[in-house]
């Protein structure tokens, strides 16, 4: 079933993801790829081409807040938890934790500015 659900949508969501009903994939969830252990919480908006999985050889996976906005490219990796209203800059690399509010560009991912002022 999944190798179907890849070559038809190109793309590979876990099963076993905590994925809220309201989150969007505003160009259908092509190329995203969320692992097992990703929670994604409600009002989230996922561009195309992201990742959002563990690391290997290390448990956990990311838990998104309410209302993240993760742009195109992006992989976040890890145990790590992304606050309410951050901002993932497209193809950003994060592996760290962003607070609430903040958003997070380049490789490594840093924080630049609160998204709300």
């Amino acid at each position: 079933m999944g190798r179907l659900i890849r070559f038809m949508y190109g793309c590979e969501i876990s099963y076993l993801a905590d994925i809220d009903r309201t989150v969007v994939f505003p160009h259908k969830g092509l190329g995203v790829v969320v692992g097992d252990e990703a929670v994604i919480g409600p009002g989230c908006r996922i561009l195309q081409n992201v990742t959002i999985g563990g690391r290997s050889g290390m448990p956990g996976g990311p838990v998104l807040g309410r209302d993240v906005l993760v742009g195109a490219g992006a992989c976040l990796l890890g145990a790590i938890t992304i606050g309410d209203g951050a901002i993932i800059g497209a193809n950003a690399v994060v592996l760290a934790d962003v607070p609430a509010g903040h958003t997070a560009v380049g490789v490594p991912a840093r924080l630049i500015a609160p998204t709300h002022a």
